[in-house]
């Protein structure tokens, strides 16, 4: 699939998910036959889709706690390598290992790091990390996977109106926002993701590398949020058990280091030399 088309179809999975939550509010109304009471469901619906695609960037970093950082010249040089417009920086104040990016596309987008990751990533590791976060926005996976997890976290809130119900409301919704997010989200943008970068960083291995050290030092560190944020991050930061297991959109770190390496056919070689 070329990278047009693979544009062309997050855009429109988008907006065909925000005009469906818009039909889905005017059901009501049409099925008790009252038109008046329609038109203004559809113009609360078609208003909220509006706000939503325009804020959807500030909605998704709000929802993992992220504060802005000043511009950075690393990140300026990849995205003008990329050839996107310099995204926002922002900052996740705790130490578990992390970026993520959250937006609508290569004119309003964001790319946000933890503390944990800029403490422990070596330059090459970081540049993979931001290379691969900005093919994201280029390609604006970055638009259906921010309105995805936005959806999918409000169905998944919802359960909290439920009282001492909530747990059994949550297994309902939970299974509900799982295939909302499993039916627009697809591992093989990963793939595509990780091949790009590698490419802007004219080596396979920083990110390759980062992978694997997210992956381990993950494992150190006691990580919460809401399991439908997931498609936003580089790897899956979650636990693939309970809730959690329904939400996984990423490919395996294993098989997507394989194919970064095989980029490369010869890194063993040039791995003895040094």
């Amino acid at each position: 699939m070329s990278r047009a088309l693979l544009r062309v179809r997050n855009v429109l999975k988008s907006w065909a998910l925000l005009f469906g939550l818009s039909a889905v509010l005017g059901i009501v109304p049409l099925l008790t036959g009252n038109y008046r009471l329609l038109s203004i469901f559809l113009f609360c619906a078609l208003l909220l889709a509006g706000a939503g695609y325009f804020y959807i960037d500030r909605i998704a970093l709000g929802m993992v706690g992220a504060r802005e950082l000043p511009r950075g010249e690393a990140v300026e040089r990849l995205a003008a390598l990329a050839r996107v417009p310099m995204p926002k920086l922002y900052v996740l104040p705790d130490g578990y290992p992390r970026a993520l990016c959250a937006g609508r596309g290569p004119r309003g987008a964001a790319i946000a790091v933890s503390r944990g990751l800029l403490g422990m990533a070596t330059p090459a590791e970081l540049e993979g990390i931001l290379a691969h976060e900005l093919v994201h926005i280029r390609d604006r996976d970055v638009l259906i996977q921010s309105t995805v997890s936005v959806f999918a976290g409000a169905i998944v809130e919802t359960s909290r109106i439920g009282g001492f119900l909530q747990r059994a409301l949550l297994f309902a919704l939970g299974p509900l926002a799982a295939a909302l997010v499993n039916l627009f989200l697809s591992p093989k943008r990963e793939f595509l993701a990780d091949a790009a970068a590698a490419e802007l960083c004219h080596s396979p291995h920083g990110l390759a590398d980062a992978l694997i050290r997210l992956e381990q030092t993950g494992e150190l560190v006691e990580f919460q949020a809401s399991p439908a944020t997931e498609p936003l991050y580089t790897i899956n930061p979650f636990a693939e058990e309970g809730l959690a297991a329904l939400f996984v959109t990423h490919p395996p770190v294993a098989e997507r280091v394989r194919r970064l390496r095989a980029l490369d056919p010869t890194w063993r070689e040039k791995l003895r030399a040094a």
